[in-house]
């Protein structure tokens, strides 16, 4: 697999001040890591989008920042975007160390299709979007794939201790816990709203009844009476 690569130049310029570099299609960025002081850093806004796109927070990147002999080792580890416009305003960078291991959790991505859904009335429930692992940097997969074409009947589950990972790596999230479980669809009844006219004319006629059962029901003591 290729390896990712991002250049970066050491800022200067902090705080509010920094929406003047958005301005200019620069993304303020902040670099850190174990036993070392932290570092601001710009990169090109563009070229910084595209890499956030291909690496997420779970692959390796090749950082190079101007003035430095060699390249940093990092994870993109915070992403910060305007909530209304989805501008990119920040971001963080985690150096390694290539000879430790780290601890990430790794997203879960369902591959194949399950037999028992080509049926309907059946719904697949994904429960666990995450595994909580620990391996070297280079070792540390973007995504852990599930494969559902196991699931054949309704009830069967596919649970943490099915998932098969490679002797680099070491898991720390609960073999008993459900990734995803086949279940019979749950139908819906949607409710009806009765117009106030419908609802006002059901009322008069319940009225109605209950009071002819009134009379109905007095009639035999007036008999009586006579």
């Amino acid at each position: 697999m290729e390896g990712l690569k991002l250049e970066a130049d050491k800022r200067d310029i902090l705080g509010k001040k920094t929406r003047f570099l958005r301005r200019e299609g620069i993304t303020p960025a902040h670099l850190f890591g174990h036993g070392l002081e932290s570092q601001a850093l710009q990169c090109d806004t563009a070229k910084l989008n595209k890499l956030i796109a291909r690496a997420g927070r779970t692959r390796l990147v090749s950082l190079g920042v101007k003035g430095d002999k060699e390249p940093r080792s990092v994870f993109i580890r915070e992403i910060q975007r305007d909530p209304r416009t989805g501008e990119l305003l920040h971001v963080d960078l985690f150096q390694v160390r290539k000879a430790e291991k780290i601890k990430v959790d790794v997203p879960i991505i369902l591959v194949g299709e399950a037999p028992i859904m080509k049926t309907k009335g059946y719904t697949l429930i994904h429960s666990l979007t995450s595994l909580s692992i620990e391996c070297l940097p280079d070792k540390l997969p973007p995504q852990i794939e599930v494969d559902l074409s196991p699931l054949e009947e309704v009830g069967q589950a596919i649970h943490v201790s099915d998932i098969t990972l490679s002797p680099d790596i070491t898991l720390h999230t609960d073999l008993e816990q459900m990734v995803v479980k086949v279940t019979e669809a749950r139908v819906e009844v949607e409710e009806v709203p009765v117009p106030e006219e419908v609802a006002a004319e059901a009322e008069g006629e319940a009225v109605a009844e209950e009071g002819a059962e009134e009379k109905a029901e007095e009639k035999p003591e007036e008999e009586e009476a006579d």
